[in-house]
């Protein structure tokens, strides 16, 4: 399985960005699937998961950032809106399966004016 994060970059605060995540490989069986981010100095952190058809938010996006994927579970796609300065981070994707879990190299999301 190979997963790669796309579509970071510099935006100012209070404006939007749509990250997208592409899966290649096998995915069947795939369990969780979601979006994480590292700040620099910090540690990595939950952003938004799939459950089964649940989603899950940290409290620190909710209401601001929506998670969504394809059918096939081959794209995952997170809409960011009303970025702040704090939301600077590394964004993963990943993908957990029975087997272990798969990570996307990571795209940079730089939120400055």
């Amino acid at each position: 399985v190979q997963l790669q994060a796309f579509w970071g970059g510099l935006v100012q605060p209070g404006g939007s960005l749509r990250l997208s995540c592409a899966a290649s490989g096998s995915i069947f069986g795939v369990r969780t699937l979601g979006w994480y981010r590292q700040a620099p100095g910090k540690e990595r952190e939950l952003v938004a998961l799939f459950q089964g058809s649940s989603q899950n938010y940290a409290d620190f996006v909710k209401g601001r950032f929506t998670i969504s994927r394809n059918y096939q579970k081959t794209r995952m796609y997170l809409q960011m809106n009303t970025l702040a300065p704090e939301d600077t981070a590394v964004y993963y994707c990943m993908y957990n399966f029975e087997s272990g879990q798969y990570w996307g190299q990571g795209t940079l999301v730089t939120v400055s004016s």
